[in-house]
């Protein structure tokens, strides 16, 4: 069936992860897009550069294991033609069993592949209005205050607000390697792909005072007392108990120093923020210190003595819409059709979730000029999953959702829990091909396009 429309531009607002996925989408199947990102122009209070899709909290995308919910989702990313998973491969850096990417290699690589493409016009300013015809609004968490007015009108102003936070960066060659070791966690992975810093039962006291006390960033006047659970800064995990970071964060579980071979008392892990390994973010550590105070904390911890920050962690806001009483399957705003809400905006949480978001807005428009023929995902899929909560009206107390394993329809009649998971994944790639092979016609032109991206 022909696109009908297929000519009158689309609007995607915002050139995160949610917005460069969904105008890549729209691109490659001919439909023309105007791309419009703020920055350089005017800055957010997160990201440092003028480039598409950069990561700001980590680098991580997470695990791969097909039996866990980001692995289900990575596959289905990868089977829908997704720009982002691509280029993610293109730029991973190693990590594990996890995939994480050199950051500036991956902004780079998407926003290359989106100026250069004869479909997408770039125009740097901020938006201030919802234009008429499709509009994909993905402003993200850090939506600026000169579309907010603009937002509110179609959503309400009863939006809701919280605060996340980012972790510090320092550079490789500041880290002292006779106190830290390289290892991954159960040695998973094909290599040792982080660098250990173990603390004592001492000297994980004495951080945990020096953190409990250091100053703090003044709050600024939008800050709310709510924060993101999924990214907390380190001071406030710290705050819920002596044993919350030791269970969490810094667990020294599945990990021996081999300086004493023994297992640490505590453990804070580095990951690869490059592919030349010049550059290490600190797991977990997002904070809302001052940098003084940064520098002065986590100085204490056996390895980053003399360490020098690349970039100090920083505490900003983030801002989503109560998904399930605005917005339809397809991500639309149900009293707005021709508007569609993606990525963190919407009530995801995760940078694939992000991405995931725009491709299915993407799709929405695609289905809805060839007459509604393109959606839903099946909820068996771990994205499929992940929109039928987020816009389910059923879903009360909505709070940001990545994709995981509770949300996805459960499978109670096998025993342990391995093989259940296991089979939860069989039946969501199961889901997912026949979806394929039903829509094949409308997505084999993403396809075609992430694979000529792709390593």
């Amino acid at each position: 069936m022909a696109l009908t429309n297929g000519h009158q531009p689309v609007t995607v607002i915002g050139a995160g992860l949610a917005g460069s996925e969904a105008a890549w989408q729209l691109a490659v199947r001919g439909i023309p897009v105007q791309l419009i990102e703020m920055r350089p122009k005017i800055a957010s209070a997160a990201h440092h550069t003028d480039k598409f899709a950069e990561l700001v909290c980590s680098n991580s995308l997470k695990g791969e294991d097909p039996s866990t919910a980001a692995g289900m989702l990575k596959r289905e990313l990868r089977a829908l033609g997704s720009l982002i998973m691509a280029a993610a491969e293109t730029t991973a850096v190693p990590a594990g069993t996890a995939l994480a990417v050199d950051r500036e290699a991956f902004s780079a690589a998407i926003t290359s592949a989106l100026i250069s493409h004869r479909n997408i016009e770039v125009i740097r300013e901020e938006a201030t209005a919802i234009p008429s015809g499709d509009v994909i609004v993905a402003t993200g968490p850090l939506t600026s205050t000169g579309f907010e007015h603009a937002l509110c009108s179609v959503v309400g102003n009863d939006r809701l607000a919280f605060f996340d936070a980012a972790a510090p960066i320092v550079s490789a060659d500041s880290i002292d390697m006779s106190k830290a070791f390289c290892a991954s966690r159960y040695l998973k992975g094909p290599g040792a792909d982080y660098i250990n810093c173990p603390l004592d039962r001492d000297g994980y006291e004495a951080f945990l005072g020096v953190l409990l006390s250091a100053e703090r960033v003044i709050r600024r006047s939008f800050e709310q007392e709510e924060l993101f659970q999924a990214c907390q800064p380190i001071e406030e995990v710290a705050r819920c108990g002596p044993e919350a970071l030791r269970f969490g964060a810094m667990k020294p579980v599945g990990l021996t120093d081999p300086h004493t071979n023994a297992r640490p008392w505590a453990v804070l892990q580095l990951r690869a923020e490059n592919r030349v390994m010049t550059a290490y973010n600190l797991v977990g550590c997002q904070t809302n210190l001052t940098f003084s105070e940064q520098r002065r904390v986590f100085s204490m911890i056996p390895g980053l003595e003399h360490a020098e920050f690349v970039r100090y962690g920083v505490m900003h806001r983030n801002t989503f819409v109560d998904a399930p009483r605005l917005l339809a399957p397809d991500l639309s705003v149900r009293s707005f059709p021709s508007v569609r809400i993606a990525g963190q905006l919407s009530g995801t949480e995760g940078y694939l979730e992000a991405a995931a978001g725009g491709l299915v807005a993407a799709l929405g428009v695609v289905s809805s000029r060839l007459g509604g023929t393109l959606l839903p995902l099946p909820p068996e899929t771990a994205l499929g999953s992940l929109i039928a909560y987020a816009t389910d009206p059923e879903t009360v107390s909505y709070q940001p959702m990545h994709v995981n394993l509770g949300i996805m329809p459960p499978m109670t009649s096998i025993g342990s829990k391995r093989a259940r998971h296991t089979a939860i994944g069989e039946r969501a790639a199961d889901a997912l091909a026949r979806y394929s092979a039903e829509h094949a016609t409308s997505l084999t032109p993403a396809l075609r396009a992430a694979k000529a991206i792709a390593p």
